[in-house]
């Protein structure tokens, strides 16, 4: 039988993953989107969502979507912060490409002591960014959330910071990588091609790009004003 306690890898997946679809502040989070999000069935989100319902950790409104309470939002903002300084270990202490920090942080998350947790934090300088530039909550759960914009909703002349990058994808950020561009460069675009076409950009080193529109949208820039 699958473990349904508060603190199972489970409900820490569901609250994660509402979290994070519910982080731009729109509201509550579809239940599709959420299937979608997981790879799993709506019929199995729906059961699991009236069981976070009954554990106090999410609240569901059908046909309005679902919510996190409190004291989900503390569970998803607890999974997150194990999740995020696991990449940031295995990228710079063990040396992982940054495409696969990701998987592994996945499993690790859910097993990862308090303990741990705070040797992990020193041992890095109890740092605010993982190695995809999303922020890291405090061990008091509090999150900086910078106002972003996807890289693919700019246009010519646009320019401004690459700060983050979804980590969902290993052939993208294998990609970003053997080309040197991470979370931190400057940019500016150059030019778009019509009809939904790529974007030519110039990083700060120099380097003039084309990125195709499924890769700059995973990609997030703190634009000039």
């Amino acid at each position: 039988m699958e473990d349904i306690s508060p603190r199972s890898p489970v409900v820490e997946d569901y609250a994660k993953a509402i979290y994070s679809l519910g982080v731009d502040g729109a509201g509550p989070v579809a239940t599709s989107r959420l299937a979608e999000r997981l790879g799993v069935t709506p019929g199995s989100v729906s059961a699991m969502v009236r069981k976070l319902d009954e554990l106090g950790l999410a609240s569901h409104t059908p046909y309005h979507g679902v919510s996190l309470t409190a004291e989900g939002r503390r569970v998803a903002l607890e999974v997150i912060r194990h999740h995020r300084l696991l990449e940031l270990f295995l990228s710079e202490i063990l040396e992982m490409p940054w495409d696969r920090v990701h998987a592994e942080a996945e499993v690790l998350e859910h097993v990862l002591s308090s303990e741990l947790e705070q040797m992990i934090a020193d041992k890095l300088g109890d740092p605010t960014r993982d190695p995809h530039g999303d922020p890291i909550p405090s061990a008091d759960f509090l999150i900086e959330e910078r106002q972003t914009r996807s890289l693919n909703d700019l246009g010519p002349g646009d320019s401004g910071r690459f700060v983050r990058v979804s980590d969902s994808d290993p052939a993208m950020l294998r990609y970003l990588a053997e080309r040197s561009i991470s979370p931190g460069a400057r940019l500016e675009v150059l030019d778009r091609q019509p009809f939904g076409g790529p974007l030519e950009v110039r990083f700060e080193d120099g380097g003039v790009h084309t990125l195709g529109g499924e890769l700059t949208g995973a990609m997030r820039v703190e634009v000039d004003e």
